[in-house]
């Protein structure tokens, strides 16, 4: 049997220090676990892939660590931190409320409650989707949350707040994670490379990162994925192959057409994306995000906001300083009608044609407004 593990649970974060795009999170936990002021009761809120569980089992272990360091990191040489590390903890109880929603598996872990623990000082109580217990699980949940004996703890992480009840949400200290961004995504992919001693272009790797939409869980299996396809060497080519992107020369080239006014060649590349399968409605958005790049490129002051590899940033700062902002502006106007009318459309690809049409005669347009 082989022995492979997925990047996401070889690469799992098992301190504080290494959670990603989480910090003000994790330091304001380390704080109270030094000041010992910890609160009941614990809400994890955010989108699936951002650490939610993760940093719930490194605070349950964290806390219940006999020689915990200078820095409140989990020593993983103590009798409690390797029972944990192995799965044999009867401290730390997880229960996933997605499988185990009914009272009956609310009363069993009350039942557990009131046995106090054998080792370490506290029992922490991880519920993994716990907007997915009933409205009788809830209710019978909610005396036992209110008045906990005092060495327990519950640590409930949810993908949808707005799914759980007041009085849950009255009673717990909340803490909602945001998506991690392309940056750190791409930044944590590149270390794990050189641990795997994988070579990786920067540009596949922020690619990966932002097709992960801010979820770093995403981001490990596309990169697992991309790694069976190419081997010990990803470029990116083979992550525009393999998760059928367009590659950003396509938009540039579009731009360029546009700007030139040039409408056959612009036509001609159209037919060259939909020959390689890519969907009408998709390039619309990608090139109204291209757009979009290129106003953020304009200021210095908003070039932060662009979330892409160095290089790949220089060829949008080029082009941008090409083109007046007014002209991006109606491209964006323009491209924003299309994504609105495509899926009426009875003809999309003619309206996608249109489109660009509008955005090669649109210079033209401008310069006899201002003429």
């Amino acid at each position: 049997m082989s022995d492979y593990i997925v990047s996401a649970r070889k690469y799992r974060p098992q301190t504080f220090d290494t959670v990603v795009g989480q910090s003000s999170i994790t330091t304001t936990l380390r704080s109270a676990i030094k000041s010992e002021h910890l609160a009941q009761a614990f809400l994890f809120c955010g989108s699936r892939g951002v650490g939610k569980t993760t940093t719930a089992r490194i605070l349950a272990k964290t806390i219940n660590c006999q020689n915990r360091s200078e820095k409140i990191e989990a020593c993983e040489q103590c009798e409690s931190c390797v029972s944990f590390s192995s799965g044999a903890s009867l401290n730390i109880y997880e229960l996933d409320a997605a499988s185990n929603n009914s009272v009956d598996d609310i009363r069993n872990l009350i039942d557990q409650v009131r046995i106090p623990p054998q080792i370490g000082t506290h029992k922490v109580y991880i519920i993994d989707e716990v907007h997915m217990l009933s409205p009788n699980a809830f209710n019978a949940f909610l005396k036992t949350l209110e008045e906990p004996p005092k060495y327990a703890i519950f640590i409930l992480a949810t993908t949808e707040k707005h799914k759980i009840i007041p009085t849950i949400l009255s009673r717990c200290q909340i803490f909602d994670f945001s998506r991690i961004k392309v940056v750190d995504i791409a930044n944590h992919l590149a270390q794990i490379a050189i641990k795997e001693d994988i070579t990786a272009d920067p540009e596949a790797l922020h690619m990966i990162a932002q097709k992960a939409d801010g979820a770093l869980r995403d981001a490990l299996s596309i990169f697992d994925q991309i790694v069976t396809f190419a081997g010990n060497s990803v470029t990116l080519q083979h992550v525009l192959d393999n998760l059928s992107i367009l590659d950003y020369d396509y938009f540039f080239r579009m731009v360029d057409f546009a700007f030139k006014e040039d409408i056959p060649s612009s036509l001609l590349l159209y037919n060259d994306i939909v020959d390689k399968g890519f969907d009408g409605h998709n390039f619309i958005l990608g090139l109204a995000d291209h757009y979009r790049n290129l106003l953020v490129c304009k200021d210095i002051r908003t070039a932060s906001l662009l979330e892409v590899a160095e290089s790949v940033q220089a060829r949008y700062t080029e082009q941008a300083k090409a083109i007046d902002h007014h002209l991006v502006l109606r491209s964006i106007a323009i491209l924003s009608k299309a994504d609105i009318e495509y899926k009426a459309a009875k003809n999309q690809r003619l309206l996608v044609e249109f489109t660009l049409m509008q955005l090669c005669s649109l210079k033209k347009e401008l310069e006899k407004k201002n003429a």
